[in-house]
């Protein structure tokens, strides 16, 4: 186990109870702590809440609730310095616009149009379609776009596959990207 003080309120190397979480939550918030620490418990926070997110309500325990309902620990500020958006386009939760309540009251996607061809490095439109429709483990996915197991994607991936769509031909036939 790591020797960062973070695992001192993160025992197992993640917090176990609603208490530990608060501790390490205050511990984030000093500001008398290292930046390091700071760095390692935002992104401990957000991993585990990226989790929890995709899990059902159900299967949650009480630490997982407190997290998931508490706003404090879903609008945590990144300590990372340097413009933390040229790595890793961060999934958000699917917009509400995005989705509609069926006669049977449960919930469905909206269709949502392909990214447009004439604007070929719209790269957040691309991502958002990508995240939504082209994922890893459904049927229909894009190639040559890295994602991690939190469905986070890789910028230098997302504009690779953008240049290699504006610069491939238009025609009837199947892309080559």
């Amino acid at each position: 186990m790591p020797t960062s003080v973070v695992y001192k309120f993160a025992l197992r190397g993640f917090p176990r109870t609603p208490y530990e979480l608060e501790q390490l939550y205050k511990h984030y918030a000093n500001k008398h702590t290292p930046h390091r620490d700071q760095v390692v418990t935002y992104l401990l926070i957000n991993e585990l809440l990226l989790v929890v997110q995709k899990l059902d309500e159900s299967l949650l325990d009480k630490m997982m609730r407190a997290l998931l309902h508490n706003p404090m620990y879903r609008d945590l500020q990144s300590p990372i310095q340097g413009d933390k958006n040229k790595d890793f386009v961060i999934p958000q939760h699917i917009p509400t616009h995005f989705t509609g309540v069926k006669e049977d009251g449960t919930i469905a996607l909206h269709v949502m149009r392909a990214p447009d061809p004439s604007q070929p490095f719209d790269l957040e439109q691309i991502a958002q379609y990508a995240l939504i429709f082209r994922r890893p483990g459904l049927e229909n996915t894009w190639q040559s776009i890295a994602f991690d197991f939190a469905y986070r994607m890789h910028w230098q991936t997302l504009f690779g596959f953008a240049l290699c769509w504006a610069l491939c031909a238009t025609s009837t036939a199947k892309p080559a990207v």
